[in-house]
């Protein structure tokens, strides 16, 4: 039985919305200021743990509001539709065990052979390094059997002691390709109706005293980002596995002289 997935988010109020620099601009990106996590198999990824909460919340900036990673909710927007094409794209069923390996544990080689098995498993990593102490993690798929995308995560450990999640250690879930893409979907609708709404007051009120904002700018961004999914959904990868075959045997080992 499949997992089910869901990417969760908030926004911070309108007139909380940090502006940057010195000149104080608000932008589309940054009005996406907010909060989120990914639910998959009853566990929220990028919950932050009772331990990690209860430091926060005695410190000078006072007890947080939830307990999901802030950031610029487009960022992790951006980094899913990054990987989708690849995560869409199945991987022949004699590599998945390559694809789903850690790359802790391959050869150190700079054979040049090896690269097109580099680009595969990294096309299916999702970007957290903006965050401290990001999870690492993957997805691909397997339509070997039934058609699932699989959902890897990996927590590594705070050297300071102090961010840690909810979620296990490490873990994995398969959910069907039909409500893996639907949850994306979803996603990008929530997203995009929320950002309609401030794009829409701004351009009624106008921005706020304090800040720097264009308004044309912020309707012409909106309008083209909303492209940005279809277009991530409509892209074919074709990944040369022979190529991947070759490299993945080098990186285990199994290629070398």
């Amino acid at each position: 039985m499949s997992a089910v997935i869901r990417f969760r988010f908030g926004l911070v109020p309108l007139d909380e919305v940090t502006p940057w620099g010195e000149r104080n601009v608000l932008h589309w990106f940054g009005l996406t200021q907010g909060w989120y996590c990914i639910d998959i198999d009853g566990h929220e990824l990028l919950r932050y743990s009772d331990h990690t909460m209860g430091l926060w919340s005695t410190d000078s900036a006072g007890a947080r509001a939830h307990p999901w990673v802030d950031y610029y909710v487009v960022r992790l927007w951006e980094d899913v539709l990054e990987v989708l094409p690849h995560a869409l794209e199945p991987v022949p069923e004699d590599l998945v065990e390559f694809v789903a390996s850690e790359s802790a544990n391959w050869c150190e080689t700079d054979d040049p052979a090896a690269d097109a098995a580099l680009s595969a498993h990294a096309d299916r990593t999702v970007d957290t390094g903006y965050l401290r102490v990001g999870p690492y993690l993957r997805w691909w798929r397997e339509a070997h059997a039934e058609d699932t995308i699989v959902i890897a995560w990996r927590h590594t450990e705070d050297p300071h002691g102090e961010i840690s999640f909810t979620a296990p250690e490490c873990g994995r879930a398969s959910v069907s390709t039909e409500e893996f893409v639907s949850a994306v979907t979803d996603f990008d609708r929530s997203l995009f109706d929320a950002m309609q709404t401030r794009v829409t007051q701004l351009a009624s009120t106008g921005p706020r005293t304090d800040v720097e904002l264009n308004v044309e700018d912020l309707h012409r961004e909106h309008k083209d980002r909303q492209t940005w999914f279809p277009r991530a959904l409509s892209r074919r990868v074709c990944t040369d596995w022979d190529a991947v075959r070759a490299g993945a045997r080098i990186l285990s080992g199994q290629g070398m002289v």
